[in-house]
């Protein structure tokens, strides 16, 4: 036996009953008692999540005039309310900022971990994650995401890797480890083999490809196909909606993008090019693990909270937390009154430093009040009219949707289609000054040769902050936030990550979530969960 199998194996074998039973003093005399045992645990991550995300959702949701929630709680509010609610910090071993990969890591683990790291601790040695236990444990497993399967928080349940671009490697482990049941997410193009074409003579799961239309472009530089090693695997494969509602496998493979699934304006507008949206494959995930009768681990992923707050793009934010919310409510409803399932709901970071802010743009008009002294009412300040945030929602496109329309096949755009572009798509408009700034470039003053964001030798200008704007591809659609930033009274401070303290919003049983309110870190948090299955 392995030295890995051998920890794995120490983390299973105690007795589940230890996680359901307590020792009370009644009259003078200890007495146990048997509390409901954990059987399920569902762990949904808003990726980029911080408090101030959670804020826009909620304030979008209660006090929009236009509020598709008419006023009513998001689901994330409703689940706290049910439950309880702790803060957690999420820093690497030994450093100040995490990532996504580190900290889902640390969460899967218990363990502290090295920044983009998978599944691994800081010295790089293998670790159990809370999924290989369960399924070690005879529960069923499963993973969820509207990014890609191999992208770094899946990841990170389901392999262990150095480095989280190793997107080739942890899609073939992910299939060949035989941990995970259900897979449901985007990435096909790490799992079709090197200038992939389909056959004359299609086998059935490369019939139900071909009807997809997805994209074959593949990112392997081998031959090997880990859609035929996964049917092997005895997974059955689905490529787009109706192939997921009609499977009858209880062992899904889903596959549902080449890269990422739909952006949360795209799913909004139910523009899904076929595609599952995140609740589909949430709903279809737990239907499957919930025939098991001992129980399962089911983690499901809002990746592109983060993508949105890295591009600095509020409309998109706003509906990428509508979408996240949308899968916590079918969570919420299938799991509210249960005695035997944890919903913990969390962040692995907060992404673009948000948040609304007041200004001194478009100072307010003096109002004469209806009181009794009849007073004139000015405030000093713009504090942000509720009506900002149905302008918001009314966001057309993603900001990298019209970077790409205005540059029309070109590498840069002109700056009237820009302007046109960015007007048609935003309540938020830009002029011609604007739209300079916004395709203005500077010398990267941080260029490194062969570095995959930091290779190239100039990029769009940002005039403050600009070392923690690394992803030079995306500066354009910073600088449209930036441009747009005082109309929609909010605030960005970077374009990558911060050390905010995540929320921690727990469901079930009073016993079993009580230790997750207060202050914790991802590890503590890690081991907390882990302690469901595993008595420790």
């Amino acid at each position: 036996m392995s030295g890995f199998k051998k920890l794995l194996t120490l983390f299973v074998v105690l007795p589940l009953s230890l996680c359901g039973c307590k020792l009370i003093e009644n009259n003078g005399y200890d007495e146990t008692i048997t509390l409901p045992q954990i059987k399920n645990v569902i762990l949904l991550i808003g990726d980029g999540m911080g408090p101030q995300q959670v804020g826009l959702l909620e304030e979008y949701a209660t006090r929009a005039p236009q509020s598709v929630y008419q006023g009513q709680r998001s689901a994330i509010a409703k689940l706290a309310n049910l439950g309880v609610t702790g803060l957690s910090l999420h820093g690497p071993a030994d450093k100040l900022v995490v990532d996504s990969a580190c900290s889902a890591t640390q969460l899967a683990t218990g363990v502290a971990s090295g920044s983009e790291m998978i599944g691994l601790n800081r010295a790089g040695d293998k670790v159990p994650t809370i999924l290989q236990q369960a399924k070690a444990l005879g529960k069923s497993t499963g993973l969820v995401s509207d990014t890609r399967l191999t992208h770094a928080t899946p990841a990170a349940f389901a392999s262990h890797q150095i480095h989280r671009s190793l997107e080739n490697a942890i899609a073939e482990q992910m299939v060949l480890s035989d941990s995970v049941d259900v897979l449901l997410s985007g990435g096909l193009r790490h799992f079709i083999p090197k200038a992939y074409m389909l056959p004359v003579k299609p086998t059935a799961f490369e019939a139900k490809l071909a009807a997809s239309d997805l994209s074959l472009k593949s990112k392997r530089r081998d031959s090997k196909n880990i859609l035929q090693q996964a049917e092997n695997q005895g997974y059955e494969l689905v490529f787009n909606q109706s192939q997921l509602k009609e499977a009858q496998s209880d062992r899904l493979l889903g596959l549902f993008a080449n890269s990422a699934m739909v952006d949360g304006i795209e799913a909004t507008h139910k523009r899904y090019l076929g595609q599952p949206s995140l609740r589909d494959m949430t709903e279809v995930a737990i239907n499957k693990l919930s025939k098991n009768p001992q129980g399962f681990f089911l983690m499901v992923e809002g990746g592109q909270i983060d993508w949105a707050g890295h591009n600095n793009d509020a409309g998109t934010l706003l509906h990428e937390m509508l979408k996240f919310d949308s899968a916590v409510e079918a969570v919420l409803h299938w799991a509210k009154d249960r005695d035997d399932t944890v919903v913990i709901v969390t962040a692995d970071h907060e992404t673009g430093g948000f948040g609304f802010s007041y200004s001194g743009v478009n100072l307010p008009q003096a109002e004469q009040l209806n009181n009794l002294n009849r007073d004139v009412y000015k405030p000093n300040y713009n504090f942000g009219e509720l009506a900002l945030l149905d302008k918001l929602y009314l966001q057309k496109r993603s900001y990298a949707a019209m970077w790409k329309t205005a540059k029309a096949g070109k590498v840069h755009p002109d700056a009237e289609l820009l302007v046109q572009t960015v007007n048609q798509n935003s309540e938020f408009k830009i002029d011609n000054t604007d739209a300079k700034a916004i395709l203005a470039e500077q010398k990267n003053a941080f260029f490194k040769r062969g570095h995959k964001s930091l290779g190239v030798k100039t990029a769009g200008k940002i005039n403050d902050f600009s070392p923690f704007y690394v992803y030079l591809n995306e500066r354009p659609l910073n600088l449209i936030g930036r441009a747009l930033s005082a109309k929609q009274n909010i605030v960005w401070s970077t374009g990558t990550h911060t050390h905010t303290p995540v929320g921690v919003f727990v469901l079930g049983p009073s016993h079993a979530i009580e230790p997750f309110s207060g202050l914790h870190t991802h590890v503590e948090l890690g081991k907390k969960m882990q302690q469901f299955f595993t008595g420790q």
